[in-house]
């Protein structure tokens, strides 16, 4: 299918879920364990709860009652009463939203904080997740499901404690209240109304669930393809595809819009029929208080003292199904962050791992089978001794696995077979962080944080100072560079490091890696992004660099591994040739037809600029 004919690939939904166990695994965030302070701020917040309804069924309704019964009797000399009555009515309305207020303040922190160390723990886990996860996972869509995941958390905390609960407590009263003051029939009726409204606003909510569902999967699609279309700008102008990435996202935005329209038109049948059903309730309850008032049964102010309850109880009812919904759409955004959390690290360390213990820095790799997928090997039994101190370079042709020998020792990745060792110590048995402290790359393809230059450099090595971050771009030859700009080490680099050359990319990460200063060092296409002056320049201080040092130099131009110790040639998985230079040339294999190849390459370089 031609590419402005792909579709819009759209995230698989995840799947519906019971509600408890998402609540459940949720409850700890609510409850923190070690935080007493937490706790009584959540102890503070639901005694405010219980105040503030104690004073909206006892105060407002009973206040409103009387002082309608004492003006129904005619007694004008009664005024006072009836005045202090009604200001105590005003007041009661008041303390109710003084002590919401007051809860919502109190909680705050609660809901805050419980927010943090959810986000926190999800994104610590996602650092902690293997590269293969990273690499077949669009960014934006992973960013997506952590923001509404991190965002539902607050949200279901007000619903479930200042909502549902108040409205629980606030029925229970008023059926105590009519059970005691009207008889069965009123608080029967109060019931069956309830349960009527919360069976039509489950059904309807859980249709309008279906379509929001939809809705975000729409959204979370359109988010990454924009995400993943703008990071990959370059490309799009390379090909003038900016007018197909436009009609590809407005497609996407579009469905979202229908999708959305539809949700929300659904909203219309839902106020429409919760209304019916909480205004047929009214209606018949303050008719059968009427109806006992004509028998004298019942004060005028009863009528009143019903309308009110009702009221009041319709009210937190009239958001149930926003609740409902809230709630059901939380407990989906947060099963899908628990996805992620429980998303299983493929490399991980093993029980009781020890740090890796560096005392000359010699890796071996010992018939290394792997292969990023099972269908198709990249190495096939490789065996490669690397004594400490000596610099060997890797080449071959593009992928005979060079770049994975890198990605293996840094771990990334477990070896199918064979193993790896460092010191005669297997890197799957040590901890991950203790072998990436001990080994530097500078990658082909080098990424930097959007912030400044200095950054970039200093995180090599956490708490570097100044005067090492330009020690260690002196060493990299990128000094005179920054110091030429007018912020100096406090330039912005931009998203990637765009706003940088592939060269002066490559020399920060040079430099960022001489800060680290490990025992093990990796050079992976190093210079690739340099030009030959530059590049002789940078060659000079790796090679003092290399000093010293375990140095694994991955290399595709040939002529910047000639002062090697040894050079492996990689073919087919497997290593085919190994010897210096001069060795390798006299031979006359792979590694003599590399040469030649790229020096008559050299060769018609040199013709074509002399003829410019």
């Amino acid at each position: 299918m031609p590419p402005n004919a792909t579709p819009l690939a759209l995230p698989a939904s995840p799947p519906e879920r019971p509600l408890l166990p998402t609540l459940r695994r949720f409850l700890p965030y609510l409850w923190p364990a070690g935080e007493p302070m937490l706790r009584a701020r959540i102890a503070g917040a639901m005694l405010l709860v219980v105040c503030s309804k104690l004073i909206q069924v006892f105060g407002a309704a009973y206040t409103l009652k009387y002082a309608v019964d004492r003006m129904a009797v005619g007694d004008r000399s009664a005024v006072t009463l009836v005045v202090l009555l009604v200001v105590a009515y005003a007041a009661s309305r008041f303390g109710t939203t003084l002590f919401d207020n007051l809860r919502n303040a109190v909680f705050e922190r609660v809901g805050q904080d419980a927010t943090r160390r959810l986000a926190a723990d999800v994104f610590r886990h996602l650092h902690g997740l293997s590269l293969r996860f990273h690499l077949e996972r669009r960014t934006g869509a992973v960013t997506k499901v952590v923001e509404r995941g991190t965002k539902s958390i607050d949200t279901m905390l007000y619903f479930l404690l200042f909502n549902i609960a108040p409205t629980v407590l606030e029925l229970g009263l008023v059926l105590g209240i009519f059970w005691h003051g009207f008889g069965p029939w009123l608080v029967a009726a109060t019931v069956a109304m309830v349960a009527v409204y919360i069976w039509f606003t489950r059904i309807v909510t859980d249709w309008r669930n279906a379509l929001r569902t939809r809705m975000n999967d729409l959204d979370t699609g359109a988010v990454a393809h924009a995400v993943d279309s703008l990071l990959n700008f370059e490309t799009v102008k390379y090909f003038g595809a900016e007018a197909r990435e436009a009609r590809r996202y407005e497609a996407a935005v579009d469905a979202y819009a229908r999708a959305a329209t539809k949700s929300e038109n659904s909203l219309a049948w839902l106020n429409v029929g919760q209304a019916a059903i909480t205004n047929m309730m009214l209606g018949g309850g303050m008719a059968f208080v009427a109806w006992g008032w004509s028998r004298g049964s019942f004060s005028a102010g009863d009528v009143v003292f019903v309308s009110t309850l009702l009221a009041q109880l319709f009210r937190p009812l009239d958001l149930l199904g926003m609740v409902y919904r809230t709630i059901r759409q939380g407990a989906i955004d947060m099963a899908s962050m628990f996805d992620l959390i429980d998303t299983r690290a493929e490399v991980v360390d093993t029980p009781g791992a020890p740090p890796l213990a560096i005392t000359r820095g010699a890796v071996r790799f010992e018939g290394v089978r792997f292969g990023y997928d099972p269908d198709r090997a990249i190495l096939k039994g490789l065996d490669l001794d690397i004594p400490a101190g000596s610099t060997v370079a890797v080449v071959g042709a593009s992928g005979a696995g060079k770049s994975t020998l890198a990605r293996l020792l840094y771990r990334f990745y477990d070896v199918d077979a064979g193993r790896i060792t460092i010191d005669g110590q297997d890197i799957r048995a040590v901890t991950q962080g203790s072998l990436r402290a001990a080994i530097g790359i500078v990658p082909q393809d080098t990424v930097l944080f959007n912030d400044t230059i200095g950054y970039n450099i200093a995180y090599g090595r956490e708490g570097a100072g100044d005067t090492d971050v330009r020690r260690a771009a002196e060493s990299a030859a990128i000094a005179g560079f920054i110091e030429r700009q007018p912020e100096g080490y406090a330039t912005r680099v931009g998203e990637r490091g765009l706003k940088l050359s592939g060269g002066e990319k490559q020399r920060v990460a040079i430099a960022r890696t001489l800060l680290k200063n490990p025992p093990v060092l990796i050079l992976d296409e190093a210079t690739s992004a340099l030009d030959s002056r530059t590049e002789a320049d940078i060659l000079d201080t790796l090679e003092a660099v290399e000093r010293g040092r375990t140095t694994i130099v991955i290399a595709h131009r040939l002529s910047t591994v000639v002062g090697a110790d040894r050079i492996v040639v990689l073919d087919d998985g497997r290593v085919a040739e190994s010897g210096t230079h001069a060795e390798l040339l006299r031979r006359g294999g792979l590694y003599a037809a590399m040469w030649n190849r790229q020096a008559a390459e050299r060769a018609r370089g040199d013709e074509a600029v002399a003829a410019e």
